[in-house]
């Protein structure tokens, strides 16, 4: 491809024209001294932009938002439900969205800066961010893609020269984020409290041609719209569940309309299997357990439903049937979505006539596996991967797990009768995450300047399927010493 240049980049600004009353036009902070630290050239590739370019001078001010003729900038407004109180005026207080690019598929996607500096909606904040959870995000988002997670992806990292201050004074740095879109929950929460229905339709016809396009030709285009909504984001929490990760701030604002995860703040993998396990210093209620994560999707889908109500039909009884009706298929549907998944990490092809049901997996078999994985407090990773060589006829792997080994055999043997496939399960279980006492390990020695132990960390992340010679800490749990685990609203 030819190189791009300042001068033939430009994005959209679809979202900037058709809702024009939610979008602040907004100038980038200039950064003191803007560096590199990362760039994903696997994403650019699929952007259709030349990696070699965006670490030259132009690409960097492109990245970094100094680059005002590529597109036009505006920070996002947003209400949103924060742990489970009502914030109508929130909006993105250090984020900017500088426009939409079609991918090299065709598919638009929104290019958007994290720690951009103030907005309209800062508040008291400086609206930027420090080096270690934008790397964070980056890390993180990335291993969610290759696991097959929905995600928001991270383009680039860009130290900014800034010293900023939190507890201490913090290297300064943005995050170039890409996604389907940032429509959320929170978006229509904002048009509905704002109590212009002319707005809301618009909204609305702007996320089903954006993410939902059957819903057009529906009897009812907002309820199917509804229902898309709901069904993407029961399968995405599903899949959350079925890899142990924990989001940590499920606010409305943090739920797209898409279905990808976004908003990676205080989010960490699960080691030992707990559902009460909580990792965010700020829920203390711990209303984002691990556990609690699908009723709190359902709680948030009610609020977004309750925003489309105006939509639905003239008569508002009538509305609430409707959005009542379509809010009660989540459960079933979640279920669904976890079942199936755990399925194929059993290594049980779904409709398998053996498994004893339609999911391929039997009820009992599974409320069992979760009994033993809660009382054992096993490693939620490794215990899975280890699960696949017991097909070999070596129960070593998973025995050895546990201080009392017979606890694990009737059902290991009540489980291999299904003959469960080794190599599906090694496609599905990965041999490695991001785990916790690795990523501080990695942030901790990137904020020093050493940039080597994200890179290796990044690396294992993205191809968490295949075992590697030299990669063998990186598929072990923390160490006894690693202590308890707490991470932070990323800043």
């Amino acid at each position: 491809m030819s190189t791009p240049t300042s001068s033939t980049i430009h994005l959209d600004a679809q979202f900037a024209e058709a809702l024009p009353e939610m979008a602040v036009p907004t100038a980038a902070e200039v950064p003191a001294k803007a560096q590199l630290v990362a760039v994903n050239d696997a994403l650019a590739a699929e952007l259709g932009l030349d990696a070699d370019w965006l670490r030259s001078d132009d690409g960097t001010a492109f990245l970094t938002g100094q680059d005002t003729a590529a597109g036009t900038f505006v920070a996002q407004a947003y209400s949103g439900h924060q742990f489970g109180n009502f914030n109508p005026h929130l909006g993105d207080g250090r984020a900017l969205l500088l426009g939409e690019l079609r991918n090299r598929a065709g598919r638009l996607r929104d290019i958007g800066l994290k720690g951009s500096g103030r907005t309209r909606f800062s508040r008291m904040g400086d609206g930027r961010a420090v080096l270690g959870p934008m790397l964070r995000e980056y890390l993180i988002s990335e291993a969610m893609a290759a696991l097959g997670v929905p995600t928001t992806r991270s383009l680039a990292v860009i130290a900014t020269g800034h010293g900023v201050r939190r507890e201490t004074i913090q290297p300064g740095a943005m995050l170039v984020r890409v996604a389907s879109s940032h429509l959320r929950v929170g978006s229509f929460q904002y048009a509905r409290v704002a109590g212009d229905d002319d707005l809301l339709r618009r909204l609305a016809d702007h996320a089903i041609a954006r993410h939902h396009p059957d819903a057009a030709d529906a009897e009812n285009p907002y309820l199917a719209l509804l229902d898309a909504v709901i069904s993407a984001q029961a399968s995405l929490v599903a899949q959350w569940m079925n890899v142990g990760f924990i989001h940590g701030v499920m606010n409305t604002d943090n739920m797209t309309i898409s279905g990808e995860t976004i908003d990676y703040g205080p989010c960490a993998f699960m080691d030992h299997f707990d559902p009460a396990t909580v990792f965010s210093s700020i829920d203390a209620q711990r209303r984002y357990a691990y556990g609690n994560q699908p009723q709190i999707a359902h709680w948030n889908l009610v609020r977004f439903a309750e925003t489309l109500l105006p939509l639905l039909t003239d008569t508002p009884e009538r509305g609430i049937e409707l959005a009542e009706a379509s809010l009660r298929r989540f459960p079933d549907l979640y279920t669904d979505a976890w079942r199936a998944g755990l399925a194929a990490k059993l290594g049980l092809s779904a409709g398998s006539a053996s498994a004893g049901s339609a999911d391929g997996v039997p009820p009992e078999l599974l409320g069992d596996l979760m009994d033993l994985l809660t009382s054992h407090a096993l490693d939620f990773t490794t215990f899975f991967r280890a699960l696949a060589r017991v097909t070999s006829d070596d129960r070593t792997p998973v025995t050895s797990l546990v201080s009392e080994p017979e606890a694990l055999d009737a059902w290991l043997t009540r489980w291999l009768d299904l003959s469960p496939d080794r190599e599906l399960m090694d496609r599905t279980n990965p041999v490695y995450i991001p785990r916790n006492h690795l990523v501080e390990e990695a942030l901790d020695a990137a904020t020093g300047g050493d940039l080597a132990p994200f890179g290796t960390l990044l690396d294992a992340v993205t191809s968490p399927f295949t075992e590697r010679a030299g990669f063998e800490r990186y598929a072990q749990p923390a160490p006894e010493d690693f202590g308890p685990y707490t991470t932070y609203c990323g800043t």
